[in-house]
């Protein structure tokens, strides 16, 4: 049959083992018993940032470039958590591609990652203001004035509801009407749309928290409204949904301190600044750029490597060190990643923090910084409520992910409407890319 859009819901964490307990899901059942489902198994790491960039171009992050949620620039001895430009992504990116297959094809991107500047036809991504006393909440849009008028219409997009102590549901109902929006007034034959609200209480409570649980029961009946207003827009017919997932959360227990070793062991290196301790990463010897359950380990000197390698071996925590080779082996032997490569135990996962005592902690730490900080800091989602800031807490995270796919738990789901499709039982993450291509280009029959 053929359909005129494509809709890619991009759902946190949703996995063939949520799917299998029809209470939390009955409405992302209904697609189920109308359309196909495969199983798909992630890239290394398993991260937003990467798997991301992975569905847009069909390669791994060995050719793609984005090694993590975090990106290294060596020259400048800095590094950038969560870049919101295409530019890194390197490679022909997935519109392009259906651009250059029928030159008709328009499509939109709502709040994926790598948004801005991008080459998609309509795009709504965050794009605050950051001034010396406050932030002002605003948000990029193609065209400029989309923004404005789904701001009227809806109120203005909450960023605490997005991410932070204060995230919720409230930032995918936001997001699933403005795309309802975006297809009904412009059309695009492909829309590529994030909806992030399993990904917090997971992190805060544990995947088999009811907290967590009560969040697939929220996006679920989100998805559930999502298909109702299609139907009342007279877009149903006329729409093909594609439901999919990036990664799955392991329990964990143990945060492991990874840059503090490095720093016991005289390879941070720190600027001491009014009583706090900035990272200084040209005369550190060796740092960690810790994401979830990996991290990325720059080493300046050659000789330090195996040295390095073996005192992270003996970290309690730490499963495994990849060197040169692990990395060819899981595709991601990319320049920018670590000379190193630390690899989390199941229950375990990699804190950012480098200072030995609290007191010398950089103001940033107990606020929401995603982009000052140099890794990825979950205890963001939490808030000391008599002070109002970050706690330096990290024993409160119960969830976490990324580690490379190797068991059944590891896969996630991919759910496509409609029975004219051929899919496996199980595909890899680079396969995804051509198998959303076909389907906007109205093939009949995908094959992975």
């Amino acid at each position: 049959m053929t359909k005129e859009h494509v809709v890619v819901l991009d759902i946190i964490s949703l996995s063939p083992a949520l799917l299998s307990d029809k209470t939390l899901t009955p409405n992302i059942q209904k697609l189920l018993n109308e359309g196909k489902h495969t199983k798909i198994k992630p890239v290394f790491p398993a991260v937003t940032g990467t798997m991301q960039a992975t569905y847009i171009t069909g390669k791994p992050p060995s050719e793609h470039g984005i090694i993590c949620n975090g990106l290294p620039d060596r020259d400048y001895k800095e590094v950038e958590m969560w870049n919101q430009y295409m530019i890194p992504i390197q490679g022909e990116k997935l519109w392009e591609r259906l651009k250059h297959e029928d030159p008709s094809a328009e499509t939109a991107i709502l709040f994926w990652q790598f948004s801005k500047l991008t080459t998609a036809d309509y795009v709504v991504t965050p794009a605050p203001f950051h001034l010396d006393d406050k932030m002002i909440q605003w948000y990029d849009s193609k065209p400029r004035d989309l923004y404005p008028r789904l701001k009227e219409k809806y109120g203005a997009f909450d960023l605490s509801t997005f991410w932070g102590p204060l995230a919720s549901f409230k930032s995918s109902e936001w997001i699933a009407k403005a795309a309802l929006d975006v297809l009904e007034e412009f059309g695009p034959r492909l829309s590529l749309v994030y909806l992030p609200n399993m990904d917090y209480h997971t992190q805060r409570f544990g995947p088999e928290s009811q907290q967590a649980k009560h969040a697939v029961k929220e996006i679920d009946q989100l998805i559930g409204e999502f298909v109702e207003a299609l139907e009342k827009r007279n877009l149903k017919e006329k729409t093909r949904l594609v439901l999919l997932s990036e990664y799955n959360f392991n329990q964990v227990d143990q945060p492991v301190m990874i840059n503090q070793i490095l720093n016991k062991s005289g390879y941070i290196a720190v600027k001491q600044v009014e009583g706090q301790d900035f990272l200084d990463l040209e005369m550190s010897s060796a740092f960690a750029l810790a994401d979830h359950q990996l991290a990325h380990i720059y080493i300046n000197k050659e000789e330090d490597i195996p040295v390095v390698k073996k005192l992270l071996e003996e970290t309690p925590g730490i499963a495994e060190v990849w060197g040169e080779e692990e990395k060819i082996v899981n595709g991601i032997n990319h320049e920018r990643s670590g000379e190193l490569i630390a690899i989390a135990e199941r229950n375990s996962w990699f804190v950012y923090y480098w200072w030995l005592d609290n007191e010398a902690a950089p103001e940033f730490a107990y606020t929401v910084d995603i982009h000052r900080k140099p890794g990825y800091d979950p205890v963001e989602l939490f808030v000391n409520p008599k002070t109002y800031k970050i706690p330096l807490e990290p024993e409160r995270i119960q969830g976490s992910h990324g580690l490379p796919a190797r068991n059944e738990e590891d896969l996630v789901s991919m759910i496509v409407t409609g029975n004219d499709i051929d899919l496996p039982n199980q595909i890899n993450a680079t396969d995804v890319h051509d198998i959303i291509l076909d389907l906007a280009l109205n093939k009949s029959k995908v094959n992975a």
